[in-house]
């Protein structure tokens, strides 16, 4: 599993020019599900993300938890973060979960940040979704939970 975590001031999904999901200052997290995916693996991003230390101190240094900032999280499913580039044009998704593991593992991995007391808003999954964000630092990351990182292939 992999996210691409973002530190925002705000950001908001639609779908069909309905707002699914829309948060003040916090994080968008856009969420990959690969194939052999486990609930280990939501359970260790949540986690994760709940105790990322990407938010500015009383000195402007990151030192804070989204919790400890009193922020939110908007968390994306986006398949295509398990693209293989490395041949032709096209991208390839053969490493992607088949789409109702992947709804699983998504819904679970929100089920467990809401468990850790973050305020979640999420967009719809497998929808064709209009993602705005205002990035702030700008601050992006890339995690990915244990098994996802033993699995993959150095480019």
């Amino acid at each position: 599993m992999i996210a691409v975590a973002q530190r925002v001031a705000s950001a908001r999904v639609t779908v069909a020019d309905e707002v699914t999901g829309e948060i003040g200052p916090g994080m968008l997290i856009l969420l990959g599900v690969a194939r052999g995916d486990e609930p280990s693996d939501a359970s260790y991003l949540a986690r994760k993300m709940a105790a990322l230390r990407i938010f500015p101190d009383e000195n402007g240094r990151m030192n804070r938890s989204i919790g400890e900032v009193g922020g939110a999280i908007l968390a994306v499913s986006q398949f295509t973060l398990l693209a293989d580039c490395a041949k032709g044009n096209r991208p390839s998704f053969d490493q992607a979960a088949p789409a109702e593991d992947a709804r699983r593992l998504y819904e679970y991995f929100v089920e467990q940040v809401r468990a850790a007391g973050i305020p979640v808003q999420t967009g719809r999954f497998q929808a064709e979704m209009k993602v705005e964000l205002v990035n702030q630092g700008p601050i992006t990351l890339i995690v990915e939970s244990p098994n996802h990182k033993k699995d993959r292939k150095d480019i």
